[in-house]
């Protein structure tokens, strides 16, 4: 049984692998104990894993993650031997080197990259790239006649090997699969606009406000008061030259009336 703080992690963790999920991979607890996950795991490109579709299973521990999980691959790969546990740096023959930080995602992201290199160890054998490519072909006929297959991933026992959430493309710059279809259909118009402008017709609404001009203080009852003091076009422009005139012509007329008011107190 699982203890608090492991049921709460790998609750977080679902949660975690849901919204972002690792390439190449896929992973659900059981349904009636959360200490058990089966995973898939789909063969990457440029691998002899190319096309394949093998099912496995997280052990963990009610310690979990202070302690790490048993890890089990069913399919047959070439790779590692079905239903044994399989030994590498994240799993439970390790508990030295287990590092209470990893995931679910890091566990698993670890194997597809343990499986890609050839080290051998506990639960893994030999095969040539071409047994590993046999193998990889044969992958999902075998899961779908599998009963624990069937169970953990219903969803997945389709006539053909159905893509995973996260298939690698964002990695190489591709879109989804599961998004492709849906891309191509919305950019197969290139005249359409990629923001939608609204339109008022029949059963829609107006806009319900329009960007105030500048300049222009509207308020609460009466008509808009004008900040630059002109009614119209031709009075502002009026009001302007008028403005000029008397600032360039007034110190001018102040100076004359000095003179004049000078030279008049001088004579008397």
């Amino acid at each position: 049984m699982a203890t608090k703080a492991a049921y709460k992690r790998l609750s977080k963790e679902y949660v975690a692998m849901q919204k972002e999920p690792p390439p190449f991979v896929w992973a659900a607890p059981d349904e009636k104990d959360i200490l058990t996950w089966n995973f898939i795991i789909h063969g990457p490109p440029d691998s002899p894993y190319l096309g394949g579709e093998y099912h496995g299973v997280l052990l963990f521990p009610p310690e979990y993650p202070f302690k790490p999980p048993g890890i089990k691959m069913y399919t047959p790969s070439g790779r590692f031997y079905p239903d044994k546990k399989i030994c590498f740096s994240m799993s439970d023959f390790h508990p030295g080197s287990w590092n209470p930080a990893w995931s679910v995602a890091t566990i698993l992201t670890g194997l597809v990259s343990f499986m890609l290199s050839d080290e051998m160890t506990t639960g893994s054998v030999t095969t040539s790239d071409t047994e590993k490519r046999l193998y990889a072909s044969r992958s999902h006929a075998w899961n779908v006649q599998q009963r624990r297959f069937k169970e953990a991933f219903p969803e997945y026992c389709t006539p053909s090997r159905r893509p995973l959430p996260n298939m690698g493309e964002k990695e190489r710059g591709l879109p989804d699969p599961d998004t492709a279809s849906s891309t191509s259909e919305s950019s197969s118009d290139s005249c359409l606009p990629l923001i939608p402008t609204p339109k008022v017709g029949l059963g829609t609404q107006p806009p319900t406000a329009l960007p105030k001009p500048a300049g222009v203080i509207r308020p609460r009852k009466g008509r808009a008061v004008s900040t630059t003091g002109a009614g119209d076009g031709s009075r502002g422009w009026a009001a302007t030259w008028r403005q000029v005139v008397w600032d360039k012509w007034r110190w001018g007329i102040l100076i004359a009336l000095a003179v004049v008011v000078s030279r008049i107190t001088t004579s008397t």
